[in-house]
Parts: C-alpha cells; sequence; structure tokens
C-alpha cells in the first residue's frame, strides 16, 4: 500500500494528489493507495481518500504502507522515519499556491543533502520514478535502521533553529 499525505495546512496540494490519482487510472501504480487529501480541492478518482483522518488512522496507515509519500512539513516525514520508512517528500511550493513561501523546499533540500534519509521530489514529474525505483533508492539512504537516532534529532533540531532565526 502506499500512503500519501499533505498534512493539515489549508491551502490545496492538488498537484501531488492529481499525480498520484493519474498514476493510479493509467496503471503505472497498481497497488493500493490512501490519501490524506487535507483542504485539497481535487478529489481523487482512482484511490481511496479521506479529507482528515485520526491520530489512530495515521498511525495504522505509517505503519503498514510500503511507501509513504508526504508533503515537506517536518512532522510528516519525521513520523515516517521513526516507523524505519524513507518517506517520498514532495514540498509544496510557492507558485503553485501550495504554502506562502518555498520554506518546504528549503528544508527539504536541506534534509536531503544533511541527512540523507529522504527521497525529495521537487517536480512532480519525478514522482513516477521515484515511485517505481523506491527501493533502489532506500538502499542509498540512511535510513531508521543504519542511523542513529538521537544524532539524527539533535542535528535536525539545529538545522530547525537555524532556519526559524
Amino acid at each position: 500500500m502506499i500512503f500519501v499525505t499533505v498534512g493539515t495546512h489549508e491551502q490545496p496540494f492538488n498537484r501531488l494528489i492529481k499525480e498520484v490519482d493519474r498514476l493510479v487510472a493509467d496503471g503505472k501504480i497498481k497497488e493500493k493507495v490512501v490519501i490524506q487529501t487535507g483542504f485539497s480541492t481535487y478529489i481523487p478518482e482512482h484511490c481511496e481518500w479521506h479529507k482528515m483522518m485520526s491520530f489512530n488512522e495515521m498511525q495504522t496507515a505509517y505503519q503498514t504502507a510500503r511507501i509513504i509519500i508526504t508533503h515537506g512539513g517536518p512532522s510528516s516525514f519525521l513520523e515516517a522515519l521513526q516507523y524505519g520508512k524513507v518517506p517520498i517528500v514532495v514540498p509544496r511550493q510557492v507558485e503553485f499556491n501550495e504554502h506562502i513561501n518555498n520554506h518546504q523546499v528549503d528544508f527539504v533540500n536541506l534534509i536531503a543533502e544533511r541527512m540523507n534519509n529522504i527521497i525529495p521530489v521537487y517536480q512532480i514529474d519525478d514522482l513516477a520514478v521515484k515511485i517505481f525505483n523506491y527501493d533502489n533508492f532506500v538502499k542509498i539512504k540512511n535510513s531508521s535502521k543504519t542511523s542513529n537516532n538521537k544524532k539524527f534529532n539533535a542535528d535536525l533540531e539545529k538545522i530547525v533553529e537555524r532556519l526559524v532565526k
């Protein structure tokens, strides 16, 4: 199962949801897809979807998903990492009216470079390649199974503090 979450930010993230729905419609994704759509206005036609999910539903989705695709909000992709999974992270971008600025792009870029434990997707056309080759990408990433969790958390805290300044 592939789980997609766009978080609870009030601006739609239609670009991600449309692309995943298209990949399923085209038969390129053959496994079950569950999407938490949040405030997005696009309604998926080929995937199971929920506007919002309870805490327990989200935890179950994170635990059972083979692949987790998330927006660039740290709590969403950190959740995947806590379950020992390397998330595909698609940051919201201001040019598509998905957020008020590009802080998610900046943050995802920083984490991808420094921690090497996420699979970033900056151009939505690249999502299919990341999904199809997911297992190969995971092999070259620092998953929580091989990295030191305390060090990661400390390093992440420093990064966030610098970004907030």
